[in-house]
């Protein structure tokens, strides 16, 4: 262990560090950190020097981080957390709290949980700023390297990477999937067969984070292939089709209950076994520390549990 060279490397490095991987830009990281542009700069350049490695490097206009920076990522966010545990082993106090927090949803998450959410959270801590981004701009990953707090997808269950074991998955809300098409659709005043299923095209979800779902397999084994006809990247852009053509669109029979895009839609049971389904909480393991980041997760939690409830009585 080189103790007069970790001498060299403080907090105040890691956290710029910590803070340029998530804007990968000086000026943003600075007013982040309330700090001045040249400051930022500076601390960058002892952290290069110290670890023999550009980190950062501009591609046109923008910040591109090296490979030792991104791999670094994980690491230093893990450490941040613990050092903020450390200083911070008094009862939180949401009402004086004043902190980001940045979550990622599917846009059919948004229509059930993500405003409730925000009402909660702003009414309790009223300092505590979110920041809630689209699934599609943030991935999995995003949760590693510390630029995401949670995320909520809906997925099935047999669905969640194995290869990242650190990250942990809670289910907050049961689904079942159903098939959804326009009124004026031929198999719309008929039951729904599995041939019948299989011989319009369909509309299906892009996703590069999860596996093939359970569902796509279940039919490639047991009957065949449905043919996607287009792709899109959310629920209400899929919606919208339906209601202009004899597409068919396979969900979340949650989201089809509340979302406007769905109104009008004709909803129908899937005509084969398709698996478990939820919505789900994703966090990085280590992030917990964080008594603000459990104390949002309850909230989470909460919300999750209000809306289950409601869902029950009017099932």
């Amino acid at each position: 262990m080189d103790l007069i060279k970790l001498s060299r490397i403080s907090m105040k490095h890691l956290i710029t560090l910590h803070v340029m991987l998530d804007t990968l830009s000086v000026t943003a990281s600075a007013e982040r950190l309330c700090l001045s542009p040249s400051s930022v700069s500076k601390t960058l350049t002892q952290l290069r020097e110290n670890l023999n490695d550009e980190l950062f490097y501009r591609h046109g206009n923008q910040l591109v981080a090296t490979p030792l920076a991104r791999r670094l990522g994980p690491t230093v966010h893990q450490m941040i957390n613990e050092m903020n545990q450390m200083l911070t082993q008094e009862a939180f106090d949401p009402s004086s709290y004043e902190g980001r927090f940045s979550l990622a949803m599917r846009e059919s998450t948004f229509e059930l949980l993500a405003a409730k959410l925000t009402a909660r959270v702003l009414e309790a801590s009223p300092g505590m700023r979110l920041e809630i981004w689209s699934r599609d701009s943030m991935g999995l990953d995003s949760l590693a390297k510390g630029q995401l707090d949670f995320i909520i997808l809906p997925h099935d269950k047999s669905q969640p990477p194995s290869a990242q074991s650190n990250l942990v998955w809670e289910t907050l809300l049961d689904d079942e999937m159903i098939c959804l098409m326009r009124e004026s659709h031929p198999l719309a005043d008929q039951p729904l067969g599995i041939d019948d299923y299989l011989s319009y095209g369909h509309i299906g979800i892009m996703d590069s984070d999860l596996n093939v779902p359970y569902f796509e397999m279940q039919l490639a084994q047991h009957h065949q292939k449905r043919r996607i006809a287009v792709n899109v990247p959310d629920f209400g852009s899929a919606a919208v089709m339906c209601h202009h053509s004899d597409l068919l669109f396979t969900c979340s029979r949650q989201w089809a209950d509340v979302a406007l895009q769905a109104k009008g839609l004709v909803v129908k049971p899937l005509p084969f076994n398709y698996g478990e389904v939820a919505y789900s909480v994703v966090w990085h393991q280590p992030s917990m520390n964080d008594p603000a980041q459990r104390w949002l997760y309850e909230q989470i939690v909460a919300v999750s549990k209000a809306a289950r409830s409601e869902e029950e009585k009017t099932a």
